[in-house]
């Protein structure tokens, strides 16, 4: 694993335990960790923190998870940031909800240390892949900035969180070309994560809501493309 020292986690859970057992694995691991006991003491931390990384139970008093990934998202400075969640509940309609909300991420409890520390490691690695990847994309009337995460529709600025713009971005680095569902999890999510298929429909509806119906193209029973057509 790299050196991680540089990236700052911020730990959410009402359950003392839990915050104890993954503070000692991510510290022992180089990451500043800060923590909260709710989603509201979590949106205060994260103000002062600034995480990088922020690992989230979703059943908590007060405000849970997923009210407080919707809260989180709405601050520009955490557009970027990686939001995953942490629960027992592994029903299909909660990951849902969860990568809806903005959730990069979504790991079943018991946590494993080791599995989640794996799973961060694929996290910074492919922020580090895409550091060296073309830095503006200009098509269809569209500039697609990579390094500050913007795209641009003539003048109208557009910014979307994290996951939304790298799959935007994926899709239109190679126009035409049509990828499953299954191809788009493993190039924007990554192997070492966990995600259902229907978090790509998820996503790729948020994503045409804020730059249109025309780019982004579903081939039926196929997957999607980006449109230049």
């Amino acid at each position: 694993m790299q050196p991680t020292s540089h990236y700052k986690v911020l730990v959410v859970d009402d359950d003392p335990d839990i915050v104890e057992m993954l503070q000692y694995n991510l510290t022992r691991e180089g990451y500043d960790v800060a923590q909260a006991e709710n989603g509201l003491k979590a949106i205060a931390e994260a103000q002062t923190f600034k995480p990088d990384i922020i690992l989230m139970d979703v059943m908590m008093p007060q405000l849970d998870g997923i009210a407080a990934c919707r809260q989180l998202r709405e601050f520009s400075h955490f557009r970027n940031t990686h939001i995953i969640f942490l629960t027992a509940r592994s029903e299909e309609f909660s990951e849902v909800a969860a990568f809806d909300a903005g959730a990069d991420d979504f790991i079943t409890k018991p946590i494993k240390p080791r599995a989640l520390l794996s799973r961060l490691a694929a996290f910074t690695r492919r922020e580090t892949a895409q550091e060296e990847q073309d830095k503006v994309i200009d098509i269809a009337g569209m500039r697609i900035d990579r390094v500050s995460f913007a795209v641009y529709k003539g003048e109208e600025k557009i910014t979307l969180p994290k996951k939304e713009f790298e799959l935007l971005a994926f899709l239109a680095a190679t126009p035409n070309k049509v990828f499953t569902r299954e191809e788009l999890l493993h190039n924007v999510w990554g192997s070492d994560v966990y995600v259902i298929a229907r978090t790509v429909d998820v996503h790729i509806r948020k994503v045409r809501e804020k730059i249109g119906e025309d780019n982004i193209k579903t081939i039926k029973g196929v997957g999607y493309k980006f449109n230049t057509d």
